[in-house]
């Protein structure tokens, strides 16, 4: 029951990333594009946590750890690139 639960969640969520790859594509301006990577990356991080879960691993959990740091840093160097202009000032 549990194996049956995981695997309609990965698919749930592997479609939801989908969907945040169609958005990051055709979003009508940066704002949109910049949330959509966002959500992406937090999509993977699900993903590989899942996948760690099914595998019965905790190896999973470092990488998932490293794709959040990233995609934090990542997140704010983008917003205040569409503030300012610049990153680092």
């Amino acid at each position: 029951m549990m194996l049956t639960a995981l695997y309609i969640t990965i698919a749930m969520v592997t479609l939801a990333a989908l969907l945040n790859v169609y958005r990051l594509i055709k979003g009508p301006d940066a704002p949109d594009r910049i949330l959509a990577l966002d959500t992406l990356y937090i999509n993977a991080i699900a993903l590989i946590i899942l996948l760690g879960i099914t595998l019965k691993t905790r190896m999973y959990l470092e990488s998932a750890l490293l794709i959040a740091v990233m995609g934090f840093v990542g997140t704010v160097a983008m917003a205040k690139y569409l503030k300012r202009g610049s990153v680092i000032e």
